[in-house]
């Protein structure tokens, strides 16, 4: 039998630390997880909200429906302060990710502190108590850290592969093509005259917008040979580059009249680029049928020039 007169100490002061602790680190995984920018001061104030809302739920008697609204009241209005999301999609992002790192630390905490000493949990109007030192929670809120942190770095390398594509239309002589690309880290390439961004396609995908006579001699033409190859001959350009095994290739290059790349939010018009013609496959599996250098899509719209423009969808 339990005595029901029984009564347990809580001190509102460790239930404000314990809170502010954890929401602490909490929406510091969170910022961790996105890789967004850690604002300590405004993490800070979040936190203390969430410690204060800690305070008062343990203080008054609130039904579990109002109980349950104001949470996530809380939770979005942490969300808003912790992170200033800039739309109405990182908002949300950011609040799944935050309720996701929130039930990882609450089931770790709680199963840390049932395993190592349960005669001290206590439940008081729906929310767990007790005398269990605070450095069970700062174990608790360590581990969750690293769980949670870990599980999404595993989940991001299995799905690189498939963030790293996007797709992209080319436009040559008014005649249009669909492809798809991988987003290449090493493709620096440029026109060394113009300047212009170079985008590499397999000579196999260009079949249907590039007459025979190019795709059948690009040595030819990159040797100076007499290919007929009319009215393209303006569109030429032979293009330098090194790779891993070859110092000093050249490319046989020609210029789209436009590009235009879907690429998550962003969709990037390129005009102008030039579409080095690779006469071998860029994939066995055919995944993927072109290159496009990183640096046209990491500007997302924060720089533009004669060649670049980017429409947010």
């Amino acid at each position: 039998m339990v005595d029901s007169t029984e009564v347990t100490t809580v001190y509102i002061d460790i239930i404000f630390l314990e809170n502010l602790f954890m929401n602490f680190i909490i929406l510091f995984a969170t910022q961790t997880i996105l890789k967004s920018n850690i604002k300590i001061i405004r993490t800070f104030i979040a936190s203390i909200l969430g410690g204060i809302y800690a305070i008062l739920m343990y203080m008054s008697e609130i039904r579990i429906y109002s109980n349950i609204c104001l949470k996530i009241i809380l939770s979005l209005a942490m969300v808003e302060i912790a992170f200033n999301p800039k739309s109405i999609k990182s908002f949300f992002k950011y609040l799944v990710i935050f309720y996701l790192t929130s039930f990882t630390f609450g089931g770790v905490a709680f199963a840390l502190i049932y395993f190592v000493s349960p005669e001290n949990v206590v439940f008081n109007n729906g929310r767990l108590v007790g005398t269990y030192p605070i450095k069970m929670i700062l174990l608790g809120g360590i581990l969750g850290f690293i769980i949670i942190v870990s599980s999404f770095k595993n989940i991001k390398k299995k799905i690189s592969k498939t963030d790293m594509l996007c797709n992209i239309k080319i436009t040559i002589e008014n005649k249009s093509k669909s492809l798809i690309s991988i987003v290449d880290t090493g493709n620096f390439l440029k026109d060394p005259i113009s300047k212009a961004p170079v985008i590499v396609v397999n000579s196999q995908s260009l079949t249907g917008i590039l007459p025979g006579e190019i795709l059948d001699n690009i040595k030819d033409i990159i040797n100076g040979a007499n290919v007929n190859i009319g009215q393209y001959i303006k569109k030429i350009r032979i293009i330098p580059f090194s790779s891993l095994g070859k110092e000093n290739g050249l490319l046989l290059g020609i210029k789209s009249d436009i590009s235009v790349i879907n690429y998550q939010d962003n969709v990037i018009i390129i005009k102008d680029a030039i579409i080095g013609i690779y006469p071998g496959i860029l994939n066995k599996e055919n995944k993927y049928q072109a290159l496009v250098g990183i640096e046209a899509l990491e500007s997302k719209g924060e720089k533009e020039n004669e060649y670049f423009e980017y429409i947010k969808k």
